[in-house]
């Protein structure tokens, strides 16, 4: 265990801040699920299944934050604010553009957009409503969340936690107006939830752009920044970190594929999945939030050239989330024997859900350990390409196949169903452990 207190101080200075962000964004998101939950299980159902368009195209916006991690965090650690600068217009051009085109073709296709989750009618019906109004918060969404995750790869965190915060307070008080049609506001159903995201991310928007424009003094990026082309760092960009884009993208995609299968399973499987996965995402939001933390001060010590601590880092970091898997699988369990009693569902989505949660905490074990290495120690590192293989190889070889096999040709019940679409969180960690043994991962991307 490294004893220095300014590796914990700069851990937790980034790790905290990052992962109560998460949580609180989440937040969003499930006050949504709650909210929509008390108009009936096809709602419910219907608005989950939309969400997963927006869940796919999360993965590609939090793939562009992440494939910044390593030249950023890299460069701080040599505080070379040029270069950052430069990186900064070359990212936020590429998240704009990639949002704009998503969000065209899911405001023009939303009936074909459902089908790709579901065969059923009214599912489909109810839930091109929604997702027509929420692809719009799109842009907004990635040009905030990208403008946040940049900065924290620059130890500045206190602004993504306060627009975090401003943005469920925000979504929580138009959901209660749009929903239910409170304070003579007209009752708009799944539509007003979908009405209330897009204000609460254009509250986001403004907020980080505000922010990133006229208060951050280091780096100085500038509006006239965002349309300088700059082909030296686009092309580091893309070379160090599509990698990590493309992962976490594909990942987005098993994640849809499974949607695709769950979709098919019924509706008290798509309900108790969407009530399950609101609060295993909280997890693993949290999870995910402490390893940015990681992730940055493994990028610092890889710029600054000192691989002995980066190594010292890592051991370090290993065995810290490895201790916090078994603090919030067992926060899970706790959550299973109340959180599906809380939704105006069926009896038996209420029994599915409460089973979800109970495999979903053991399964988060080895989730919290492995997020810790690929998300935080072989990004800041340089080794972004390995966890992509891992990730692919994982999702499209083994997840997918056993999930569909044991849906539709075994036909195993929900709960074993649901187990496949995890199954993968209880070995990856065992990659994980030997990938950190050698010395392969550890990779300087800077320019000198």
């Amino acid at each position: 265990m490294v004893k220095d207190k300014q590796f914990y101080r700069s851990l937790f200075i980034v790790a905290l801040p990052a992962a109560f962000q998460g949580l609180i964004s989440m937040g969003v998101n499930m006050l949504d699920n709650l909210m929509v939950g008390a108009l009936g299980d096809v709602t419910l159902a219907s608005v989950s299944l939309a969400n997963q368009a927006t869940t796919l195209f999360t993965f590609l916006v939090n793939g562009i934050g992440g494939g910044a991690a390593v030249l950023i965090s890299q460069y701080w650690g040599k505080k070379d604010y040029d270069r950052i600068r430069r990186i900064f217009g070359v990212i936020l051009r590429f998240a704009a553009i990639v949002s704009l085109v998503v969000c065209g073709l899911v405001f023009f296709f939303p009936q074909q957009t459902m089908r790709i989750f579901t065969n059923d009618a009214s599912m489909i019906a109810e839930g091109a409503k929604y997702v027509r109004i929420v692809c719009l918060s799109y842009p907004l969404f990635a040009m905030a969340n990208t403008m946040v995750v940049m900065l924290r790869w620059m130890e500045i965190v206190r602004i993504g936690l306060l627009i975090s915060s401003v943005s469920l307070v925000c979504n929580f008080c138009f959901n209660y107006l749009l929903i239910f049609g409170h304070l003579g506001f007209p009752a708009l159903g799944a539509e007003g939830a979908a009405i209330a995201t897009v204000i609460a991310r254009l509250f986001e928007l403004c907020i980080a752009a505000y922010y990133l424009f006229f208060r951050e003094q280091r780096v100085r990026f500038r509006l006239r920044n965002f349309f300088t082309r700059d082909r030296e760092m686009a092309g580091d960009f893309f070379r160090h970190s599509l990698p990590i884009i493309a992962g976490d993208s594909q990942w987005g995609l098993v994640g849809a594929a499974k949607a695709m299968l769950i979709g098919r399973l019924g509706v008290a499987m798509v309900s108790a999945n969407s009530i399950a996965d609101v609060f295993l995402s909280l997890a693993r939001i949290f999870t995910d939030g402490l390893a940015n933390g990681a992730c940055v001060v493994i990028g610092k010590s890889v710029g600054e050239k000192d691989y002995v601590r980066t190594r010292q880092y890592s051991n370090t970091i290993q065995i810290l989330f490895a201790c916090l898997g078994v603090l919030v699988s067992g926060t899970v369990i706790l959550m299973s024997f109340t959180v599906p009693y809380l939704y105006n569902v069926t009896p038996e989505t209420q029994r599915l859900a409460a089973q979800f949660l109970l495999i979903g905490a053991f399964t988060h074990l080895g989730t919290c350990y492995h997020a810790a290495c690929f998300t935080g120690i072989n990004r800041g590192a340089g080794d972004g390409k390995f966890v992509m293989k891992v990730d692919m190889v994982c999702g499209w070889f083994i997840v997918v196949p056993l999930t569909f096999l044991a849906g539709f040709v075994f036909q195993w019940p929900l709960w074993a169903v649901f187990l496949c679409t995890r199954i993968d969180q209880c070995f990856k960690w065992i990659i994980a452990f030997f990938r950190l043994r050698g010395d392969k991962w550890i990779k300087n991307v800077t320019r000198d």
